[in-house]
């Protein structure tokens, strides 16, 4: 049988070291992994996953199927860790943006159009994106290195992620309230530090100022790019309300955004690697940022 090839080869480049932060303790390097598709010299969208591990993890390796899935419809895919506790906000957000300018910085080298490069991520890294998409054009989080290129993104997906740290327990009941009410919780720690020496530790309602400006409901002002918030309509980690809140603060603001909440799915439970979750983050991609090719130069024959 002869046929045409059609669907393009997806190279991997692995721990990509986007950034090095050093501490008094030592220099961190952070790292990414690339699919990106196609043997021609097309510029294509780029699209940078964040993961989620409560602000305790952050394994880039997660979310293979909608990642291999993007890289399949012709964007090239970076999947990209960044710091988490003991390291304090804004380490997540400044470290994100970091990885936003290092592909732009390095679109040639990828194949990449710098003007178009979205986010995704899920649960710590759903907040992780929606914080870059709200705070586009401001001033204060861009550390370490090409500064000369933009962080701004231009269009967002958040799964199951948290828009409002200060309400986290809003629906989820008394007894996680109680929880995240706690010094120990993670979105605590994240935002305040462990307790050492002559700190006790502070709950995420300890300074209210600080927790709205680590949150992305507390950005919006209607020059936020174009965002798809995904949302299971059964989790119990993290309240569907958190999504539904940020969406009608969009909408407000003119903001082109769409929520969808999934039927009977959980916190990152297998309804997020089903084929309608896949094909609705794709669509969306390629809606936003622009339908790549996948074919790749040389036709190949079998």
């Amino acid at each position: 049988l002869l046929s045409p090839t059609t669907a393009a080869r997806i190279e991997m480049i692995s721990n990509v070291v986007y950034r090095q932060v050093t501490s008094p303790v030592g220099v961190k390097p952070l790292h990414m992994t690339l699919f990106v598709p196609g043997t021609d010299s097309e510029k294509r969208p780029a699209i940078i996953f964040f993961p989620g591990g409560g602000f305790m993890s952050a394994n880039k390796d997660q979310f293979l199927e909608l990642r291999y899935a993007l890289a399949r419809a012709g964007f090239v895919v970076a999947s990209a860790e960044y710091r988490t506790i003991p390291a304090k906000y804004p380490a997540p957000v400044e470290d994100a943006k970091a990885a936003v300018r290092y592909l732009r910085a390095h679109a040639k080298e990828f194949g990449i159009d710098p003007d178009k490069i979205g986010v995704l991520g899920g649960s710590a890294g759903g907040y992780v994106v929606k914080m870059l998409g709200t705070t586009n054009g401001e001033k204060g989080w861009d550390k370490g290195d090409n500064l000369n290129v933009s962080s701004d993104v231009q269009t967002v997906t958040s799964l199951f992620g948290i828009s409002d740290i200060l309400h986290i327990s809003e629906g989820l009941g008394e007894t996680k309230a109680k929880v995240y009410a706690s010094p120990a919780a993670p979105e605590a720690l994240m935002l305040n530090g462990v307790a050492f020496l002559n700190f006790p530790g502070a709950s995420v309602q300890a300074d209210p100022e600080k927790t709205r400006n680590a949150s992305a409901i507390g950005h919006v002002d209607g020059s936020e790019p174009p965002f798809l918030l995904m949302h299971g309509s059964a989790d119990n980690m993290v309240s569907p309300t958190q999504s539904a809140h940020l969406f009608k603060a969009l909408k407000e603001k003119k903001v082109d955004a769409q929520y969808v909440l999934v039927k009977g799915a959980m916190h990152g439970n297998l309804p997020w690697v089903q084929q309608p979750v896949i094909d609705r983050v794709v669509k969306f991609f390629k809606e936003k940022l622009g339908t790549p090719s996948t074919a790749p130069s040389d036709k190949m024959m079998l």
